[in-house]
């Protein structure tokens, strides 16, 4: 009896082993996946006027036969649960993930009182993140200080971010540091400050039309790294502006097996309930060509 208990207790031992392993290599043999999204920034001028809510960005998502959204959080009247909790089931009702949400950081900050401070700040809004369920934040390094450089405020995003994944990773939230001028202007600097960080909690949030030279040789470079995806109507590099090239970008991601949201963030003229609607028509064709 003994014998069999031991047998028993390795056998279970061994297939716990074999499931946590499983992951690794079940994922290397998942087809590409891209999921259409809507970044609630893109109704930002509702938004801020009151003639949007919040809740009608997965209105709007469920109407135009998206899977998630992004919601940027500049715009939350409060982060009480009488908000959050209600938000987070109608998004279930409707089918619509909130899988991440969007908020202001300033990461290139030294050693001292106000890095602490954006730090305990960044921490409340992965608690935030939690209670609506996102898997991701969407973050931002910020301007390079005019005392510094670009290697040394680099490092200091780096120092926030680690404790921050640390924090988040604790709660099952990535975070995404999105290349967005200052900071994280040039490709091979935002993939630095990942690859220092070292943590599975903390990837690149992809904006595909934030790059301003040698666009797609920037994304590409940034592709192995992306946790979350953005594309918009136009880019604008040296030659001028130019329509998005999203089969383009879907073919890296999908290279680079990526599989996950991409979302519009719409910037145009254009009101954008009238612009988006054809938007987001040519994005779920593109997700699913590459699917």
């Amino acid at each position: 009896m003994p014998g069999f208990l031991y047998f028993r207790v390795m056998t279970r031992r061994s297939t716990l082993m074999a499931m946590a392993a499983a992951p690794l290599a079940f994922g290397a043999a998942l087809k590409p996946r891209l999921r259409p999204a809507l970044c609630a920034y893109s109704f930002r001028n509702d938004l801020q006027k009151g003639t949007l809510k919040y809740e009608d960005m997965i209105r709007i998502a469920a109407e135009n036969d998206l899977d998630g959204v992004d919601m940027t959080v500049y715009w939350f009247p409060n982060t009480e649960d009488s908000f959050l909790l209600p938000l987070k089931r109608t998004a279930y009702k409707a089918g619509i993930e909130i899988y991440s949400i969007s908020v202001r950081t300033e990461l290139t900050k030294p050693v001292g009182p106000t890095r602490d401070q954006s730090l305990a700040d960044l921490k409340k809004w992965v608690d935030v993140a939690a209670k609506l369920g996102a898997g991701h934040i969407r973050v931002f390094g910020g301007a390079i200080p005019k005392t510094s450089s670009e290697d040394e405020a680099a490092n200091w995003v780096a120092e926030m971010l680690g404790p921050a994944g640390e924090y988040a990773g604790k709660h099952g939230i990535i975070l995404g540091l999105e290349n967005h001028g200052g900071v994280t202007d040039r490709a091979e600097t935002i993939v630095k400050i990942v690859k220092k960080v070292n943590s599975p909690w903390v990837g690149i949030n992809l904006d595909t039309a934030n790059f301003k030279t040698k666009i797609y040789e920037q994304i590409e470079m940034i592709a192995p790294h992306a946790v979350n995806v953005q594309v918009k109507a136009m880019v604008k590099d040296e030659k001028g502006p130019a329509p998005s090239d999203w089969d383009r970008v879907a073919k890296m991601l999908v290279a680079n097996k990526y599989r996950g949201y991409l979302a519009l963030e719409y910037e145009e003229k254009e009101a954008a309930l009238e612009a988006t609607p054809a938007l987001f028509k040519k994005l779920r064709e593109v997700c699913a060509r590459h699917s």
